[in-house]
């Protein structure tokens, strides 16, 4: 039985950051750009998703931005978190995965993401482990990444499949060795796991 590396973020769930950013910026168009270009990509956000960070001092730093308008921290947490959408398909297609392979998760996230997704989302919960970058200190897009779960797992790369919506992680698992099909959808993703086994 083979390994999965099953990545959250646009192969099981949709993300809308966008979302957040209108809800908080004082201007729902400009601002919501600044507040994403800030808070939603980039280094600050990696910090944050390679624990460096903790979530409530990252909430602080955007509930004082200048483009937020005033809300209690606690409603900011939860706008925060509330930025995903079921992805079509991808319940079934898990299903299908554990009936020939053990999944973990392996995603970029933050504890706050993390929890809300756990809490609502229960294909996430059939996961026989996780790799979160919160905790591992790295983001999939690095070689050490996919380097740590060969060394915490005992397992020879050959063993694994990284399925993950990103070139750059694809890459990454690539150089260490293990397969990846770069997500596009369940159908198609499917198709190229299995081609010639079925």
């Amino acid at each position: 039985m083979s390994i999965i590396l099953l990545d959250i973020g646009s192969v099981l769930v949709s993300v809308d950051f966008m979302r957040f950013c209108r809800d908080v910026a004082l201007d729902s168009v400009s601002g919501a750009q600044e507040i994403y270009r800030k808070y939603c990509t980039g280094e600050l956000k990696a910090k944050l998703e390679t624990g460096f960070i903790a979530p409530f001092e990252y909430l602080d730093v955007i509930a004082i931005d200048p483009h937020s308008r005033t809300m209690p921290l606690h409603e900011l947490k939860l706008r925060w978190q509330d930025i995903f959408e079921p992805l079509e398909g991808a319940v079934g297609a898990v299903k299908r995965l554990k009936e020939h392979h053990s999944i973990w998760i392996m995603s970029d996230t933050d504890p706050l993401h993390f929890t809300f997704l756990l809490n609502n989302y229960p294909v996430l919960r059939d996961a026989d482990r996780y790799y979160l970058s919160f905790e591992q200190g790295k983001m999939k897009n690095s070689v050490e990444a996919f380097k740590r779960v060969l060394e915490n797992s005992g397992c020879g790369a050959d063993e694994f499949v990284l399925i993950d919506d990103k070139e750059e992680n694809c890459a990454s698992a690539s150089e260490a060795g293990i397969r990846s099909i770069l997500f596009h959808n369940w159908r198609d993703t499917l198709a190229l796991l299995y081609e010639n086994k079925d």
